[in-house]
């Protein structure tokens, strides 16, 4: 079958390439040739925990380089949690390199080579810009899809403003996407996707399994953006108002309002900024800190959550808004937003593993941040196992200590672990009841 959208890539080109008087595969070349010697195929060796043990494994990913420092960029996903990073550049030559920061809020991380032990001079990428994109423009895809390291493809813009619920461990809060019919498969996630003049407009991050030519980049604007901050701190660091917005479309009729602007509050955080200034519920937000702001469609949903996230740590805002049909406005205060993800530790003579509640943890199962620490795991014929510990268990206290970070009970840990004592008590509670667990390290003859 002949594909459609290599037709619409070929007419585009042959039009844009005879104006020019260029060739078109002389076009394709000189991109393919700027691109390539910067790629990067990236093969991550992360400590992952399952069933209450730490593991390794590795995984595959792509990336590209973009400094002369040797800075390369690639997804979150790719390099979270990773103890170690082998790449391997385009010519082959394989070298390690270091994760100086991830972003799991846009999917996007950095990594540094080791240049000290790389007998070649490195190449680099050029960024470009995402903002002057346009539907049906060529594009290419680079990576390793599937592990086949060094591939691209080629295809068209088939969207630019494509938008995401978070869903698992993929995030998109604060950009759109761009999607593409250039082949991206699992491996392509960090790799560039490339415009005919050989800069990089996006980073490859995800494909859908269950349909045909559907490929989404992350806007190389936001790429930049991020990149500059991990690069600064190692990490990016953001204000929080502790709401929950929807766009207003589909609640006009309910809401019994027409043609209105703003966006609506769906939830509001406890102890949060917005709740401690009297925000609520069903309140329509028309402005921020000066800003007008409204969002008809999910789409336009991005731009205010980017806007609530660029606020200045602490600094107080105006907001304005509308509640029953009155104007409302009310002055917060922003706060630091919290960590995706936060440690996890493996108690191994116990035979489990936990992790400090993060800000987004705490907020699903409705208790306080520094409620205890969260069981990630137990192994099978553990003493954790024995004493009926479960995954999604909070530890809340041992032998009436109360802990309250993932340090108070590594603490505790340490010193039980060396002590001549056989019996600790856990308090635990989930779903909100509270059960007592006994930890029998020896049993009495």
């Amino acid at each position: 079958m002949f594909n459609v959208s290599a037709l619409v890539i070929i007419l585009f080109c042959s039009n844009l390439f005879a104006q020019n008087r260029i060739a078109p595969q002389k076009k394709v070349f000189e991109a393919r040739d700027k691109i390539m010697p910067a790629l990067v195929h990236i093969e991550p060796v992360k400590e992952i925990y399952s069933e209450g043990k730490k593991r390794k494994r590795t995984v595959t990913g792509s990336g590209v380089i973009f400094s002369k420092e040797g800075y390369v960029v690639t997804n979150n996903h790719v390099a979270e949690k990773a103890k170690k990073v082998n790449c391997i550049l385009s010519n082959k030559e394989e070298v390690s390199a270091e994760v100086i920061g991830t972003d799991p809020f846009t999917d996007i991380a950095v990594l540094k080579l080791n240049l000290d032990s790389i007998k070649t001079k490195i190449e680099w990428a050029e960024f470009g810009t995402s903002s002057t994109l346009e539907m049906g423009q060529a594009v290419f895809a680079f990576g390793s899809p599937l592990g086949l390291s060094r591939s691209m493809s080629l295809g068209i813009i088939s969207s630019l403003d494509r938008y995401f619920e978070d869903s698992g461990g993929m995030l998109s809060p604060y950009n759109l996407w761009i999607q593409t019919d250039a082949a991206i498969n699992p491996g392509n996630s960090g790799g560039p996707l490339v415009d005919i003049n050989g800069k990089v407009i996006g980073i490859n991050a995800r494909g859908i399994r269950s349909g045909e030519n559907l490929g989404f980049a992350i806007p190389i604007d936001i790429v930049k953006e991020v990149v500059e901050q991990l690069i600064q701190n190692g990490e990016v660091k953001r204000s929080w108002i502790g709401v929950t917005i929807q766009n207003l479309k589909e609640f006009e009729k309910i809401l019994k309002i027409k043609d209105q602007n703003g966006v609506l509050v769906s939830s509001v955080e406890e102890d949060s900024p917005a709740q401690i200034a009297g925000i609520l519920p069903r309140d329509i937000l028309t402005e921020f800190n000066g800003t007008k702001i409204s969002a008809r469609f999910e789409e336009e949903l991005p731009k205010i959550r980017k806007l609530f996230a660029d606020a200045p740590i602490g600094s107080n805002v105006e907001v304005k808004g509308i509640r029953n049909g009155s104007p409302i406005s009310f002055e917060l205060t922003t706060a630091l937003k919290g960590k995706y993800e936060e440690e996890e530790f493996e108690f191994s003579e116990w035979g489990f593993s936990a992790k400090q509640l993060t800000q987004r943890l705490s907020r699903f199962l409705k208790v306080p941040k520094d409620y205890g620490i969260f069981v990630t795991g137990t192994e099978t014929g553990s003493l954790a196992q024995k004493a009926k510990l479960r995954t999604g268990d909070l530890i809340l206290s041992i032998d009436g200590q109360d802990i309250n970070s993932l340090e108070s009970f590594k603490e505790f840990y340490r010193k039980a672990t060396s002590s001549t004592e056989n019996r600790f008590l856990l308090l635990t509670e989930n779903r909100k009841s509270r059960r007592f667990k006994l930890i029998v390290t020896k049993e009495e003859g």
